[in-house]
């Protein structure tokens, strides 16, 4: 699947640690070249990071009136995410990153794929979405580091299979991903309550008053620019999780 690299310029440093961004969309819509994918890979790779925006498998239009389908595409999604993971590790030498510093990110769908990643093997992902038991089954992806933006975790028993820390950033009034429980998705909210009780370093910043990416009135279609004060906010959220990084992540 395809990636857009983002690299550090003016140096030789090797051994970064490496972010994978995996866009929103509702596992239907959505690219690597999104624009707030574009802007928290830009930031990142200023902050010293490299960064690889992926696409993914993506479901068919139809699915979109279907909430069974679009998790369902999910299934399909993080195994995407964890071949790229795979390969980074594998290829470390030649993108200049350290292979123990991959941090999965994404957000809304994204963020879901990096959670499910992160956390689930693929035949608890197969039976919760009621699929076929796969026939490769290596658990949870090892990685440093999750970033959350308005995602959610499709059981919260699965934050005991890894400690893996994790910051969440979303909406007070988020209706598409609420931050708590909602249609068997556990939002930001809940996930940071569960992860203190297992003692899993973790943080939120939640935007009182706005809702899915940070907008006051999200709007569902593809392809949208998003407004200059929701771009200040997506700056704020990679903020946020740039400062979590650095204190919590980098050092391990």
């Amino acid at each position: 699947y395809l990636f857009d690299l983002y690299q550090p310029q003016g140096d030789n440093l090797t051994h970064r640690p490496l972010i994978i961004w995996m866009h929103g969309g509702g596992f239907v819509f959505g690219s690597k070249a999104d624009n707030n994918t574009r802007l928290w890979s830009e930031t990142f790779t200023r902050r010293g990071y490299v960064c690889a925006a992926i696409n993914y498998r993506t479901g068919g239009i139809t699915s979109i009136f279907s909430f069974d389908k679009l998790v369902k595409n999910s299934y399909r999604a993080v195994l995407c995410a964890r071949q790229a993971v795979a390969y980074f590790r594998k290829n470390y030498k030649h993108f200049g990153i350290d292979p123990d510093k991959i941090i999965l990110a994404g957000n809304s769908a994204g963020a879901i794929i990096a959670l499910q990643t992160a956390y689930s093997s693929n035949s608890q992902l197969a039976n919760e979405l009621h699929m076929p038991k796969p026939a490769v089954d290596d658990g949870p992806t090892a990685v440093a580091g999750v970033i959350n933006f308005w995602g959610g975790l499709y059981n919260i028993n699965w934050l005991k299979n890894a400690r893996v820390p994790i910051v969440s950033i979303f909406g007070s009034t988020d209706k598409i991903v609420r931050p708590d429980y909602h249609k068997g998705l556990y939002g930001g909210r809940a996930i940071h309550e569960q992860a203190g009780k297992q003692s899993i370093t973790n943080a939120i910043k939640v935007f009182d008053g706005f809702g899915h990416e940070l907008e006051k009135h999200f709007n569902p279609l593809p392809v949208h620019p998003g407004k200059k004060a929701t771009k200040q906010r997506w700056l704020q959220a990679g903020q946020f999780a740039a400062d979590f990084l650095y204190a919590h992540v980098l050092p391990l």
